[in-house]
């Protein structure tokens, strides 16, 4: 089992956990996640590692409550342990010297795309950052961002903090303008991640999305994940999380995410194909 040293709610219902797992956080890099199960009863849940300190030998997850499963994760407290946690799992980001790079995340992909940005940064990359957010109170650490980026814009749907208005709306502005860009990093909803994709379709340029399906036994093995890329079909688990936006069919990954939407909510089913 794996104790929780550290809890902190960062924004309306989206908590941060710090997990002491020596081993784990030797071995993470930028892009990976865990899957955890709380319980005996419990699924297992994919969560990308928004932070790992080698020396200290800990993770950090950060996640929404949505489902029954999250939930439950929420109402742990400090001493606490996690029943079952495995990773790193799936294949790291791509972190290499790019020359511009802007990373556009939102809701809780901003904790997901911290560590990329920081990895990016440290290469000696150039980092532009957009986040977003329904409200000012479901944004999350802008603070961690901002000192990992260059530039920094917010932007929340209601106005209530940066400005007000959708992440691609900004996007579109810098690229408009005439930001000479190489590369491209988005993460948080699907249809974010689409729109993002189909502007930077447009003015060509590199982009990469991190795709969280639905995962039950992150070994490929179940095929929940499976996602299609370029007519071909992968599995997020083992071939990404992140893939080539512009080769995403998003229509069929918010389809199934959509299909889906109703049983994570109550869902308490065990994953069969590996012994417990």
């Amino acid at each position: 089992m794996t104790p929780i040293i550290e809890k902190k709610e960062l924004s309306l219902g989206i908590k941060s956990l710090t997990l002491l797992s020596p081993l784990i956080s030797k071995k993470s890099k930028p892009g990976q996640f865990v899957v955890l199960r709380v319980s005996e009863k419990g699924e297992r849940i994919p969560l990308t590692i928004a932070d790992a300190d080698s020396k200290k030998g800990t993770i950090k997850i950060v996640f929404q409550e949505v489902g029954k499963t999250t939930k439950e994760l929420g109402k742990l407290a400090i001493g606490d342990h996690i029943l079952d946690l495995v990773g790193p799992l799936g294949t790291p980001s791509d972190i290499n010297l790019f020359g511009r790079v802007i990373v556009v995340a939102g809701g809780v992909g901003i904790a997901e795309a911290y560590p990329i940005a920081k990895a990016l940064k440290k290469q000696g990359n150039k980092v532009v950052t957009i986040l977003g957010a329904r409200n000012k109170d479901l944004l999350t650490m802008t603070g961690e961002m901002r000192h990992v980026s260059d530039d920094l814009f917010i932007t929340t749907d209601d106005g209530s903090v940066g400005r007000k208005g959708l992440v691609t709306d900004q996007l579109k502005e810098l690229l408009e303008k005439g930001m000479n860009v190489d590369r491209i990093i988005t993460i948080g909803p699907a249809i974010m991640m689409k729109a993002v994709s189909d502007i930077t379709k447009r003015f060509r340029i590199s982009t990469v999305a991190s795709l969280n399906p639905i995962m039950i036994d992150a070994t490929g093995m179940c095929g929940a994940c499976r996602v299609s890329i370029g007519g071909e079909t992968k599995f997020a688990c083992v071939d990404g999380p992140e893939f080539d936006a512009h080769k995403v069919d998003f229509d069929q990954l918010l389809s199934r995410l959509d299909m889906y939407k109703n049983s994570e909510k109550i869902s308490d089913h065990k994953c069969r194909l590996v012994n417990d």
